[in-house]
């Protein structure tokens, strides 16, 4: 392994261990933590990006979704338009523009990055790929806002009119978040044309964060947070990328010299 390699794989470890502090934290801690989840996540999606695809596509990938994810929440606090009406919590989570914290599109590219490339190993097809990311992205914000709400960073000013044991975020902040992936997923789908890979880059570094994100935040939610909805919700979310994704990946399981092996399709 190129010894750069290791940069991306050292801060999704980081990632990992901060996470875990979360639910043994509490107060300004908590706070702190937070931010430090968004801003970790974020520098391991663009370290691997710069890693394997090089700065100018890792540069319009940030500007892409941190850039849209800014500009949804700008016009979402203002107008209440994609996601709901809805506020943050004052000073909470660092400095904020137009009411916007701005850890808010650092963790847009955090989260969405692993997804979009999980996405691209389940389907050639950029539509298909396109539609993955608006599900995973959804499936995603189903453990995020109840976990960032319960909490108080958040909130809306209709509650009551949600998912079964998620009353207090209205539907349409999930008609929102579909809306604005989907169209991050056009935007990413120019810039993947316009700057190919020039080989199949190593993917372990993204696949392992958006495990550990779908199986570990479904653990957290139902036995350190108290979320059982969330747990619930965020895992079938998440499954409908996780299930096949390990199912692409069970060739490394079959035994050497067993007539069925074949190479693992996943570059790691």
């Amino acid at each position: 392994m190129e010894p750069w390699r290791v940069v991306p794989a050292g801060a999704a470890i980081l990632l990992v261990l901060v996470q875990i502090t979360y639910p043994l934290s509490a107060g300004v801690g908590r706070d702190r933590i937070s931010v430090a989840v968004v801003v970790l996540s974020a520098a391991t999606a663009l370290l691997h990006a710069v890693t394997t695809r090089g700065w100018v596509w890792a540069g319009g990938f940030f500007a892409v979704v941190s850039g849209v994810g800014l500009g949804a929440e700008m016009v979402g606090t203002a107008t209440g338009f994609p996601f709901g009406a809805y506020t943050y919590a004052v000073d909470r989570l660092g400095p904020a523009f137009a009411e916007v914290p701005l850890v808010i599109p650092l963790a847009w590219t955090g989260g969405l990055y692993p997804i979009w490339v999980v996405a691209g190993l389940l389907t050639g097809s950029a539509v298909r790929r396109a539609g993955l990311l608006v599900v995973g992205a959804v499936g995603w914000d189903l453990f995020l806002d109840p976990q960032m709400v319960a909490d108080g960073q958040w909130s809306w000013a209709v509650t009551g009119a949600g998912l079964p044991g998620l009353p207090q975020i209205p539907y349409t902040n999930y008609l929102g978040w579909a809306l604005v992936s989907a169209l991050m997923a056009l935007l990413l789908t120019v810039l993947d044309r316009a700057l190919p890979p020039a080989h199949d880059p190593s993917v372990a570094v993204p696949v392992a964060v958006f495990l550990w994100t779908w199986l570990g935040s479904t653990l957290a939610h139902a036995v350190f947070l108290d979320l059982p909805a969330s747990a619930a919700w965020g895992f079938v979310g998440l499954a409908l990328l996780g299930i096949p994704l390990l199912l692409r990946a069970r060739p490394l399981a079959t035994p050497a010299g067993d007539p069925r092996s074949r190479a693992c399709e996943l570059d790691l």
